[in-house]
């Protein structure tokens, strides 16, 4: 696939240790988000798209990068040329990239750590290697790839059914997530939810039942 996106001219830095920046793919007629998560690692970048090098350099500041999250094999976006420009791994679970696996690539799955803070949710029913990321610090923060949505005319809800291997599957695993505290929910596509989050997300799981 060809991703047909301009490099985002900035940035926005929506808690100390979180940023996002955005941009629109005219390939697949839609929003992408991205997201740079700290730690005492450096940074991680998340499904990235391309980032202006001055707004780049800006938000890996003195840390570095420490690598880079590919949340299913729909998101490969800019990983391969960051993964390359920056000399970091890549964090993904096996069914991600089916074809050819990154020079660099370190396989995650459902419960694993990435670093301290960072846990991997696996997302079954959704694209094939779906995750969630869980980032505790900060009251919480979830990092979604497809399984959940916000954006018009949709609003906060699932992935929509034809994209789905397995919608009930998918509603099914995503129960797992009330297990972990979110103050933050960040979406691959769609506005972020930057308060009470947890508990939309707990009616909206319980709107399924």
């Amino acid at each position: 696939m060809v991703w047909r996106v301009r490099p985002a001219p900035d940035f926005d830095r929506i808690a100390s240790n979180i940023a996002i920046w955005h941009g629109y793919d005219s390939g697949v007629k839609a929003e992408l988000y991205s997201t740079c998560l700290l730690s005492s690692d450096g940074m991680y970048l998340v499904d990235p798209i391309p980032l202006q090098r001055e707004a780049l350099d800006e938000l890996l500041g003195s840390g570095g990068a420490a690598g880079i999250i590919v949340t299913n094999s729909s998101h490969h976006r800019g990983f391969a040329t960051f993964a390359e420009e920056l000399s970091v791994p890549v964090f993904a679970r096996g069914e991600t990239f089916q074809d050819k696996t990154p020079r660099l690539f370190r396989e995650v799955a459902d419960g694993r750590e990435i670093c301290d803070e960072l846990r991997v949710i696996g997302i079954e029913g959704a694209a094939p290697g779906e995750i969630v990321l869980h980032y505790a610090s900060n009251g919480g923060t979830l990092i979604v790839g497809d399984a959940l949505i916000n954006f018009e005319p949709y609003g906060f809800t699932f992935l929509p059914d034809k994209y789905c291997s397995s919608e009930k599957e998918m509603r099914r695993s995503l129960r797992k997530l009330l297990d972990y505290k979110a103050e933050r929910i960040l979406f691959a596509h769609g506005t972020p939810i930057l308060s009470g989050a947890s508990d939309r997300l707990q009616k909206l799981l319980d709107s399924d039942l």
